[in-house]
Order: structure tokens, then sequence, then C-alpha cells
């Protein structure tokens, strides 16, 4: 399916019955929507599931005019839900897709109710850098000006993770703009009920980070999958699926 949001030809998924309860999956950086249909799958048989394709990811959305922070993110997906014309929603959210969740569930006037939210290792806590590393961004930094700007993006080639390596320029950008921003202020305003999912081995969003979500927002319980990564929905299908359909019920 395809629709319009800002001038953008935005493609989605969309599973189960058209008048049931509406559940909007938002990807991690970089994922496709079918990357999800592990959830599509579960729940669809009651809930009317909608697999968004984020802009500049690796599925069927372009990339955004211009380098997007996650205010524009969310802008996008605030603007996506109304050009749908939803109500009411449960929103689930992986990794990246949960950071874009907590932002959009602090905003005030929200044109639609935010039902309830499921968070599955969850991005939003930024974690401080080793000295090694800060030393070596500042060093970076006072340098960049002063040297030809091929030698600064083999230094970014070199130092940046493989989501940076492997992004185009102008999503490099909105990465660098959109995951920098520690949400961990503003977990307290995040008053729907949220259930989060997490991998007990997950490296790039520690247990650690569930345990401040589950403590700082007002209404959040937190189902562990043991001896699992980043990707527990997909290391864990059969128990994943379990917990979410009960939850959903």
């Amino acid at each position: 399916m395809k629709t319009e949001v800002n001038g953008l030809s935005v493609y989605y998924e969309e599973y189960g019955p058209s008048d049931g309860p509406h559940v909007l999956v938002l990807p991690g950086w970089m994922a496709k929507a079918s990357l999800y249909r592990v959830i599509s799958d579960a729940v669809s048989e009651k809930y009317h599931v909608i697999l968004l394709d984020m802009p500049g990811f690796t599925g069927g959305t372009p990339e955004p005019p211009t380098p997007w922070d996650l205010d524009a993110f969310t802008d996008f997906v605030t603007g996506f839900i109304k050009a749908l014309s939803i109500d009411a929603l449960t929103l689930i959210g992986h990794s990246f897709g949960g950071r874009v969740i907590i932002k959009m569930s602090n905003r005030p006037d929200l044109p639609f109710e935010i039902s309830r939210i499921i968070l599955i290792d969850s991005a939003g806590i930024k974690h401080a850098q080793p000295g090694s590393v800060k030393i070596r961004q500042s060093l970076f930094r006072a340098a960049k000006n002063f040297v030809p700007d091929k030698i600064v993006e083999r230094y970014k080639e070199t130092h940046g993770s493989a989501d940076y390596r492997a992004a185009s320029p102008l999503m490099r950008e909105c990465m660098v703009l959109a995951i920098n921003e520690d949400l961990r202020p503003i977990l307290s305003g995040v008053t729907p009920e949220v259930l989060l999912i997490w991998g007990t081995n997950d490296t790039d969003t520690p247990i650690e980070d569930a345990l401040i979500m589950e403590s700082e927002m007002p209404n959040a319980y937190l189902a562990k999958i043991e001896g699992v990564g980043h990707f527990s929905f997909m290391e864990a299908p059969a128990v994943f699926t379990n917990i979410l359909r009960s939850y959903l019920k």
C-alpha cells in the first residue's frame, strides 16, 4: 500500500480486519516493514496491523528531502497516522522506532489517542562514552575544519558503526541528528501503559535500559526473553509471539 505524507510517497503493509483495533509498527534503524511480519502474523486475526517503511530505510519509502532529526521523524509518523484517519491505536516500536514513540508520547494535543505502547529492545537511553572515545571525538572535531574532506570521510568510514557505514550520505546525517538525543529526561511523560519486551543479551540497547524505562515510565512493565539479543522477536519468535498475544489478548 502507498499514501502521501508531506510530499513523500510512503510504503506500508496492512494485515487483519479493516474494522479491528489499529496497531502501528515502527521499525528499527534502516529496517524495512517486512522484517516485522512476525507481529502481523501473531495478532492480525483480531487487530488491523500496519507495518510502516520509514523514509530512507531499506524499504519502499524514499529518503527525506533534507537531513531529519528525531522530531522530524516524529512529525512524519504523526502525519502518517493522520493521513490514514486513525483515531486510536496501539504503537509498537523496535529500537529506533521506540525513540519515535517516546518522543511522540510527550507531545500535547495529538490528533489521535495512543491506547498503549509496546517497546521492543528500544533505543532512547544515552550512555557515557569511554574516555578514549571522547578524546578521539574531540580531536576529530578540532581537526575536521583543517583537513581535506576525503580524509574526513575516510575517518568516518573507519571509525563509524556498521549502520553508519552502510547508510547514504544523507541518511548518515539523519543518523547523527536522530540518535544522539538522550530521552531519559522525558520517560516520565510516557503515560499510556507500556509493555517492554527485551532480550537479556542485548548489547545494542542493554537490559539495563529496560530497567530504567520500567522504573521511570509511570505504567511500564518488563517482559524479558532470556538468552537473546537486540532482535529478540527474530531470535525467539515463539516466546515473543506468546508474550505479544498474551498482552494483546
